[in-house]
């Protein structure tokens, strides 16, 4: 299997801004203070104030805190994603074509690529997954659903209930979500996963 190695640089710098500029927005139109935000996410004023200037991006374990801090669904913080094509009544189904336009979305050193668009009743998330070598780990979190992992490119360190699990290619993961875990590359190579994940997070 072939991975694309065209330039993203333009598409990570404008969706880390969309990411800042919607906790900026949404923590005005509710009247909150930066350092109420950050005390509500447990996350520092300095840092937040970058997130939202887009100077740094924010990792999915954060901005989850602070989409609950902001009451807003994580989908709020990222661009629309694709429409559905048109289908018979009662079918619901998505097609994404090679050649067309797919969403992306940055978040802490990792660039997901959206393989499915949003249609009430389906409720699994398929990416792509684009992990930047050398990322800071983030602390192990739970939540609700199942997460699948299958790496196509490089090497995963991929962590459940403080044991560490070290993937390569064809190498795959799937696990409750409300098990503690977490995911890091650790090599000085771009390590690229296909994953599924419910529900969805954008």
């Amino acid at each position: 299997m072939t991975t694309k190695t065209t330039d993203r640089s333009h598409d990570l710098t404008d969706d880390i801004d969309v990411v800042g500029q919607r906790i900026r927005s949404f923590r005005e139109e509710k009247g909150m203070s930066l350092r109420k935000l950050a005390e509500q996410s447990d996350l520092s004023v300095g840092f937040l104030s970058q997130v939202e200037r887009g100077l740094s991006s924010i990792a999915l374990s954060s901005l989850r805190a602070v989409a609950a801090a902001l009451g807003r669904p994580m989908a709020d913080f990222f661009a629309q994603p694709n429409s559905p094509e048109k289908e018979p009544e009662g079918v619901v189904f998505t097609l994404n074509r090679a050649a067309e336009h797919t969403e992306r979305v940055v978040s802490g050193g990792r660039h997901y690529e959206m393989l499915s668009a949003r249609v009430p009743g389906l409720v699994l998330e398929p990416m792509l997954v684009y992990i930047e070598p050398g990322g800071v780990k983030e602390e192990a979190s739970s939540h609700a659903g199942e997460e699948f992992a299958y790496v196509i490119q490089g090497e995963l360190s991929y962590e459940v209930a403080g044991v560490t699990h070290r993937l390569g290619v064809g190498d795959s993961l799937h696990l409750r979500s409300n098990t503690p875990h977490s995911l890091h590359n650790d090599t000085d190579e771009l390590t690229v996963v296909v994953s599924v994940v419910t529900p969805r997070l954008f």
